[in-house]
């Protein structure tokens, strides 16, 4: 049998991932998100839900407000009952983010065996920010000025330069491998096999397409988000209502939010929010309601 046939197969079939088999979408300068295998689709969370093993045996239209109702109350185990396989190729800092979300079957390639690319993470000046003042994780949107994020772009730029080539020499020097490898930095692209079910794959989408993630892994994830929208969309319709576009509120938020709706004048915060970085969260989801928190709110300490 040549490379271009395939044995006929009774296996459910997915259009939406199919045209996503072996098709990478590229992310950042070097690096690309692949889907390599499947298994299901919407139908197969329907059939888990009903413990079904026919197909047709309800409308289309209630096997979507199924899926709504079970993501809506949190009902998780259909869900996965859909697996994806990915191969991506990204930088090393990205993969150590990636690989915090301990559900999923990884294979990440081995310097010990092989020699790395000279493939490496440079960030584009206009891409380079400042750090945060009120998030120690994050970066800030004050621009950076033109000659100092081209200062430091050369300066990332010319040093994987120079390890690279350090490396080879050591390479070259016939150095074991595993040894050489640990002068490469954390820019460097490394590639992985990564197999998760629907499940924990929207809960890693939901962290890492959010606005505060960062920029560098949120690339991957919206990439991952176009073959899940395509491979289940009843699902990532319902994902999209209940989680991507929701906003949550905490008890004491609630209880402000309750207040504020039967017109009562708010004159001390509850503990949890009065201050700091919850108080500020909270201030957010009330403009992202339409309510002004200077008008709405004590001023801090009162």
């Amino acid at each position: 049998m040549s490379d271009t046939e395939h044995a006929t197969t009774s296996r459910f079939t997915n259009p939406g991932a199919e045209k996503w088999l072996d098709n990478p979408i590229p992310c950042l300068d070097h690096g690309f998100v692949m889907l390599k295998d499947y298994m299901g689709g919407d139908e197969s969370i329907v059939q888990a839900a009903r413990v079904s093993y026919g197909r047709g045996t309800k409308q289309s239209s209630s096997d979507k407000a199924l899926i709504d109702y079970l993501l809506r109350h949190r009902h998780t185990t259909p869900f996965e009952m859909v697996e994806f396989k990915f191969v991506a190729k990204m930088p090393i800092f990205v993969a150590r983010q990636w690989i915090r979300h301990r559900t999923a079957s990884v294979n990440e390639m081995s310097a010990r065996y092989s020699v790395m690319e000279d493939h490496f993470f440079v960030p584009a000046p206009e891409e380079l920010r400042f750090q945060s003042k009120t998030n120690r994780q994050g970066g800030s949107a004050e621009e950076v000025p033109p000659e100092l994020a081209q200062k430091v772009a050369d300066i990332l730029r010319s040093g994987t330069e120079r390890t690279y080539s350090e490396y080879s020499e050591m390479i070259e020097q016939d150095i074991a491998r595993e040894l050489a490898r640990i002068h490469l930095p954390i820019s460097l692209y490394t590639q992985w096999y990564w197999k998760i079910d629907l499940h924990n794959l929207l809960h890693f989408l939901s962290l890492r397409m959010e606005a505060h993630a960062q920029r560098e892994i949120r690339v991957f994830a919206d990439a991952m988000a176009q073959i899940v929208r395509d491979t289940v969309p009843w699902t990532w319709e319902a994902f999209e209502e209940y989680n991507l576009g929701a906003t949550y509120l905490g008890k004491s938020e609630g209880e402000v939010i309750g207040a504020l709706l039967r017109g009562e004048k708010i004159t001390q915060l509850p503990t949890p929010i009065a201050r700091g970085g919850r108080r500020r969260e909270f201030e957010d989801k009330l403009r992202s309601f339409g309510i002004d928190p200077e008008k709405s709110l004590p001023p801090i300490g009162e």
